[in-house]
């Protein structure tokens, strides 16, 4: 399975073009799901979500593993549950990611997403490709 040739999109008039993925969040406990577009982060180690999404997808935010994270607008608190992340036909198996309060954008990061797959991006033609890795 592979994604390729996203074009970068922008929600507002003033946005800039950006690689965001459709994608849907599914709580493996409850099945509840959530459908957003992420963003594609290579600079965020986890995935992390705004804590609004914790209670759409029957996770009780507060009840999570609490850790204090550095971001770039410095510490912050993140509550950390298990999802699914499913694009396009593939499906992570269950990971961990980041709900945070004070995040606006849902952030698609390496270690639970990104490391899956061999991305690449073409800024000058504004569009993204992700490609399953091989199984070795």
């Amino acid at each position: 399975m592979d994604l390729l040739n996203i074009p970068f999109m922008r929600f507002g008039l003033d946005d800039f073009p950006r690689p965001w993925l459709p994608v849907v969040i599914i709580n493996p406990n409850t099945n509840q799901e959530v459908k957003i577009y992420g963003l594609i982060d290579t600079g965020a180690d986890e995935c992390a979500l705004p804590a609004e999404f914790a209670s759409r997808l029957g996770h009780n935010l507060q009840s999570g593993h609490s850790k204090t994270i550095g971001t770039g607008n410095g510490q912050t608190v993140a509550y950390s549950h298990t999802v699914k992340i499913k694009a396009g036909d593939y499906i992570t198996q269950n990971v961990i990611i980041d709900f945070m309060p004070n995040l606006d954008t849902p952030l698609l990061g390496v270690k639970s997403f990104l490391s899956n797959f061999t991305l690449k991006i073409t800024y000058p033609e504004q569009k993204f490709s992700l490609c399953l890795k091989e199984k070795r």
